[in-house]
């Protein structure tokens, strides 16, 4: 009985499909000109909506921002030299800092990479780590394709969990194909790049525990059910926010290369200035940013300028002496003073397109290397830019008089 009703049913189907076969061609004629008129709205389609999304992800540019010269010099130093070890940028709300750290991924330049390499790294890194591997076979670096890519400016969000951070097991991939895959974090995004991290003070201490080991080692171990990756993490670790919401561990603030200091601007027509280049920025992205499109290509080809000088850049012992001995009068703790006022001075007259590091140069950066280095004096009164100055003023003084 069955057998009977489906050939019933194949039969009535085929009887079903023979008319439409008669009236194909007169439907094709009918729906031809359909076709024709679909196509550009299919195109426009998809079109519109990445449009629109390029739109919303637009930031605002970094030449434009009003004031704030001290973080953003010290955004720039660490471009030039990423050995400087990062910038700290503490002060009030809403004065720009983390506007200013997201602007900053138009003004990188490009660097070269593995093409679709997930740790972003270099012919050289990727051929010592995947030829050096047992049993592996060897690689040619002439056959390794390469693509160009923005630097790398990644967000670690307060909340972030240590998998996510770090990486973790791949739990699509052993689920569907049984095999245990690494899943990178953002550790391994952040690879030659930078890493911000927004209210810095506020980051819970195992998320600073495995920060000061990474940047330590410039790499991220991983150990995960069974398996052990291990990868190279080296960034610029970025770090803002407001003192009043409290103080950092003394380990992570020692970590930064640089810190600036910001304040709330109590010039009115900077004020002034701020609030138009915001309205107009928000009234039309694309147009405000077009319009500082020159600013923008400028600043990278200083940056790059700097970046190919600064290997020419040469400090005397004299200057090197005095750093050290404004480091000793300041009681700065360890060698990290002398060693990050040196690289950042010398990245200073690198972006002034000179090859000598002076003590005017010097003069210039201390601040910015030793603010977060002075030693806590709760009845200490005097600011610590000004004890600063005051120590420098001593040490130039004594060199001139030794002269």
């Amino acid at each position: 009985m069955t057998q009977t009703v489906k050939a019933a049913k194949k039969s009535s189907s085929s009887k079903a499909a023979a008319p439409a076969k008669a009236v194909a061609p007169a439907k094709a004629k009918a729906t031809a000109p359909a076709k024709v008129k679909a196509t550009p709205e299919a195109k426009a389609a998809p079109v519109k909506k990445a449009s629109s999304k390029k739109k919303s992800a637009l930031a605002f540019p970094f030449t434009a921002i009003v004031g704030q010269e001290e973080m953003k010099l010290s955004l720039i130093l660490n471009i030039i030299d990423p050995r400087i070890g990062g910038v700290l940028v503490m002060g009030h709300r809403g004065t720009g800092k983390s506007t200013t750290v997201r602007a900053l991924a138009e003004v990188l330049p490009l660097i070269p990479r593995v093409k679709d390499d997930i740790y972003n790294r270099t012919v050289e890194q990727y051929v010592e780590a995947e030829g050096g591997k047992k049993g592996a076979p060897a690689i040619n670096p002439e056959e390794v394709k390469t693509e160009m890519i923005p630097v790398p400016v990644v967000d670690l969000p307060l909340g972030a969990t240590e998998d996510r951070v770090c990486g973790t097991i791949d739990i699509e991939k052993a689920l569907t194909s049984g095999v245990k895959a690494f899943e990178p974090g953002l550790l391994a995004q952040s690879n030659r790049g930078f890493l911000y991290i927004d209210e810095v003070n506020l980051l819970d201490d195992h998320l600073v525990d495995v920060l000061l080991d990474v940047a330590a080692s410039g790499k991220n171990v991983v150990e995960r059910e069974g398996i052990s990756i291990r990868h190279p993490a080296r960034f610029v670790l970025v770090g803002s926010g407001n003192p009043e919401e409290g103080e950092l561990r003394p380990q992570l603030l020692d970590r930064f290369g640089l810190h600036a200091r910001i304040i709330t601007i109590n010039d009115v027509a900077k004020r002034v200035e701020i609030v138009k280049r915001r309205r107009e920025y928000d009234e039309d992205p694309e147009a405000y940013i077009k319009k500082v499109t020159r600013d923008q290509q400028k600043l990278q080809k200083k940056i790059v300028a700097a970046q190919e000088l600064l290997p020419q850049v040469t400090m005397d012992d004299k200057v090197l002496t005095d750093i050290a001995r404004l480091c000793m009068s300041l009681g700065i703790d360890g060698h990290r003073g002398e060693l990050t006022i040196t690289r950042t001075a010398h990245a200073f007259a690198a972006l002034q397109g000179k090859t000598t590091v002076t003590m005017a140069h010097v003069k210039e950066v201390a601040g910015l290397c030793l603010r977060h280095r002075l030693r806590k004096d709760p009845l200490e009164t005097v600011d610590a830019g000004e004890k600063i100055e005051r120590e420098l003023a001593k040490v130039l003084g004594e060199g001139e008089a030794a002269a």
